[in-house]
Order: C-alpha cells, then sequence, then structure tokens
C-alpha cells in the first residue's frame, strides 16, 4: 500500500497532475473536463466548436477557447491526444523556464494563427492543430533526440511532425490538415524565436510585450531597483536641502 503513494502522502496520478507546470495542467484539466461534460450530455459539441458568425454575431465569445479544448468523447483516441497535448506542452513549458508568460503567450499567437487559418480549411475544432503546433516546436528545438514510434520505427525528433502525418494519412485516408496547421504555425513561431535572432542582433518580435509578462510575473527586478534608486534619491535631495527662512521684516 505504502508503494501506491508517491512523496508527501500522495499517489502517483496526483503528484504527475501537481508536477506539470500550471499552463500545462489547467489545460489538460479543462480538455478532460470538456469531454466528461459532452460525455454526461451536460454540454453538446455544436455549443463548443469556432464558429465566426456565432462568435461575432451572437455573441458567443466561449467558442473562442471552447474549440481548443473538445478532442472528442472519451475513447482511446481522447487519450492519445492528451498524451500528446500534456507531454509536448509539459516540454515546451519547462524548457521556457516554466515561466507562464512566455508560455501562455506562445498559446495566444498559436491560437490567433489558428482561429484566422480555420474559415480556410473549414475546421471547426482546433485542439489538434494547437497540439500538432505544440510537437512541431518541440520536435526543432530538440534534433538530437531519438524516437520510437509503435516500438517498430526509431528516428530523430525533427522527423516526428512527418511521422505522425504520415501515421494519419493510413489511418484515416485523408490528408491531414489539422498536422499541417500545426506545422506551418509552429515554424513561424519557430523561425522568429530560434533563427531569426542571431541573423538580426538578438530581436526577437514574438517575444511577450513587457505589458504581458507583467500580469504573470510582475514588475521586473530591474524595475523596481531603479525605482527604489529613484525614491532613495529624491528623499535624500529633500533631506539635504536647506530650508532658508523668510527675511525677517525690519
Amino acid at each position: 500500500m505504502d508503494q501506491m503513494v508517491g512523496d508527501a502522502g500522495r499517489f502517483p496520478l496526483e503528484t504527475w497532475f501537481w508536477e506539470m507546470p500550471i499552463c500545462t495542467r489547467w489545460w489538460t484539466t479543462a480538455t478532460v473536463l470538456t469531454s466528461g461534460l459532452v460525455q454526461c450530455q451536460l454540454v453538446t459539441p455544436w455549443k463548443l466548436f469556432y464558429s465566426y458568425s456565432a462568435v461575432f454575431y451572437k455573441a458567443q465569445y466561449w467558442r473562442l477557447l471552447t474549440t481548443f479544448l473538445y478532442f472528442g468523447p472519451f475513447s482511446l483516441d481522447l487519450l492519445f491526444h492528451v498524451y500528446f497535448l500534456q507531454r509536448y506542452s509539459r516540454l515546451l513549458e519547462e524548457s521556457s523556464g516554466r515561466s507562464p508568460a512566455h508560455f501562455s503567450w506562445l498559446l495566444v499567437y498559436a491560437m490567433a494563427c489558428l482561429i484566422l487559418i480555420s474559415p480556410l480549411v473549414k475546421m471547426p475544432f482546433l485542439g489538434h492543430p494547437l497540439s500538432s503546433t505544440l510537437v512541431y516546436i518541440w520536435s526543432r528545438r530538440n534534433p538530437d533526440t531519438r524516437l520510437s514510434f509503435l516500438g517498430l520505427l526509431v528516428f530523430t525528433a525533427p522527423y516526428l511532425p512527418w511521422v505522425l502525418m504520415g501515421f494519419s494519412l493510413t489511418l484515416h485516408g485523408t490528408i491531414p490538415k489539422d498536422e499541417i496547421m500545426g506545422v506551418l504555425v509552429g515554424h513561424v513561431w519557430y523561425f522568429f524565436n530560434d533563427v531569426y535572432p542571431p541573423l538580426h542582433g538578438g530581436s526577437r518580435p514574438l517575444d511577450p510585450p513587457m505589458w504581458w509578462r507583467r500580469l504573470f510575473e510582475g514588475r521586473p527586478r530591474e524595475e523596481t531597483a531603479d525605482a527604489i534608486n529613484n525614491e532613495i534619491a529624491v528623499a535624500g535631495a529633500v533631506a539635504g536641502a536647506e530650508v532658508v527662512p523668510p527675511p525677517e521684516v525690519r
């Protein structure tokens, strides 16, 4: 019984959950809960997918988020996608220094791009393309990592998106538009964050703006130190100023 309980009296599943970075943790949780609500018939998929007219003419703004949370009813396919989602989302978030600001900005960028592209490919649910975006970025940043697919095919990480495309094409017999969308969106992010900066003096045009970072990280240490130094300087100047008394009236 003791072997079933992890550190601090937690079960392994609980430990695994709380060890995930915050963005990955809540995205994974929201995905499972959304499928659970659909499975219990408390929500219908028709209320979850992205529709331009429903969002911007009927003010159903929740669709901008729920389109990325529904992967289908409980099944092996759902478990497969949740596994890939949490695995590569976690790896990317941890490699960003577990910074919610940087990783959440990546999610916002990818979600915005996929929403803009979705009308062109008529894809209402965008969770698969978002997951594919993260897989592509991770695979390009880890070129020497060796992977095994189904225990049969061994390859390096940059080939992972293409292996998944081939598997999806073989399994479903259709062009994997979701995988292609993820590769396109992920490649733009990878280029401007990993290829572009060394060629242009360290410029990183897709980094989160300062106001976004402040939402998650507070004021940067440099700004805080400068502000404190300025306040000390001002206080010293005021304290050292001589008070000149008014001239006596004769």
